[in-house]
């Protein structure tokens, strides 16, 4: 596992010893302070989403090209990148805010979203917190029965007596807390969630993490926080370099990956100098018999690797919630990029010798 810097690592430690501090205080509550998370949610089918070739570009930017992801049900999905990138026009595309410029985007007759925008969307802060809430129900059914609104702001730490207070008094956490419960009310069966973390008190996010873990759709979930997306996200979209990578694992692993990546590169550079030097000795050398035989076919076997390596990558797409088959594709993909990469500087040494 990498070292994470020091003071990210202190300030994730200090959060965790905030919520076992929590967590303490909140076992030894009565029953209506505890946090239950047992929301019914909508039925949905086997077609969730679907981009085919999407494209989409703001009149002075272009973020997506030629895009393809299948979402299936149960998929927990992280989206990373740089500020700026389109994490967030990805949420807004699939939930509808937006549309592709080009290609098809096809969202499950069955989908019920539930959006958690960095910004508390249509929240009228003149209303008080329980009107906030019975604008979508009075009632609402959890897998255990029927709970008033009243119970589930109380089991949302929201007090008796804070029920009829405005909005607009409540602190930025609540805020969000609020907004959380009526999303959750609301029984979607997608989440999309747009930096969670940030501005959430230690309360909402263990509201928040707590759901997660019990959730059974797909949860998008865009985020820079490394812990976070750890525990929520087991595959990974990456914005990098004007394109999208797929990576199957966390974030932890993703970013090993990429680590791994550029110190490759780096390694390359420094042998540069002296492999030139290498060719310039060997161009006056004629092939040998087998380097002859090599050279008839290195680029039939290329060829043949690349479609290999297309096939794994379909092959992933098509067993996207089978985590232990994408395992065993995700180190044939490893293996099989490893053996291209050899292929291709075979190639440039012979192609010297060929000239």
């Amino acid at each position: 596992m990498r070292t994470q810097p020091q003071a990210r690592a202190t300030k994730q430690q200090a959060r965790i010893n905030r919520f076992n501090e929590l967590k303490a205080d909140l076992s030894g509550a009565t029953q209506s302070t505890e946090l239950e998370i047992n929301f019914e949610t909508s039925r949905i089918g086997k077609k969730v989403i679907n981009f085919e070739n999407v494209s989409f570009a703001y009149p002075d930017k272009q973020i997506l090209t030629d895009f393809n992801l299948l979402v299936q049900n149960k998929d927990r999905i992280g989206i990373v990148g740089d500020n700026g990138v389109g994490k967030s026009t990805l949420l807004n595309l699939i939930n509808g805010d937006l549309q592709p410029t080009a290609g098809n985007l096809e969202i499950g007759e069955t989908v019920r979203i539930g959006y958690f925008s960095q910004l508390t969307k249509d929240m009228d802060e003149n209303k008080r917190v329980i009107n906030y809430l019975q604008e979508v129900a009075d009632e609402v059914k959890t897998s255990v029965g029927t709970t008033s609104v009243t119970d589930l702001l109380e089991q949302f730490l929201f007090p008796r007596s804070t029920h009829g207070t405005l909005i607009s008094k409540l602190s930025g956490g609540e805020k969000k807390r609020l907004y959380l419960l009526k999303i959750l009310i609301e029984k979607p069966n997608v989440l999309l969630l747009d930096e969670p973390t940030n501005d959430l008190d230690i309360a909402t996010l263990t509201v928040l993490e707590s759901f997660l873990q019990t959730f059974s759709g797909p949860v998008i979930t865009v985020s820079h926080d490394r812990y976070f997306l750890d525990k929520v996200a087991n595959k990974i979209l990456a914005f990098e370099n004007g394109r999208v990578r797929e990576f199957f694992g966390n974030y932890t692993d993703y970013l090993d990956e990429k680590a791994f990546e550029e110190n490759a590169v780096v390694e390359q550079a420094k042998k540069a100098p002296s492999q030139k030097t290498e060719k310039e000795k060997t161009k006056k050398k004629r092939m040998s018999y087998f380097e002859k035989q090599e050279w008839e076919v290195i680029e039939d076997e290329i060829a043949k690797l690349e479609e290999d390596i297309e096939t794994i990558e379909a092959q992933m797409q098509e067993n996207a919630s089978d985590y232990g088959k994408l395992a065993e594709l995700q180190r044939s993909l490893d293996e099989a990029n490893e053996t291209l990469l050899e292929k291709y500087e075979r190639y440039d040494y012979l192609s010297d010798l060929a000239e």
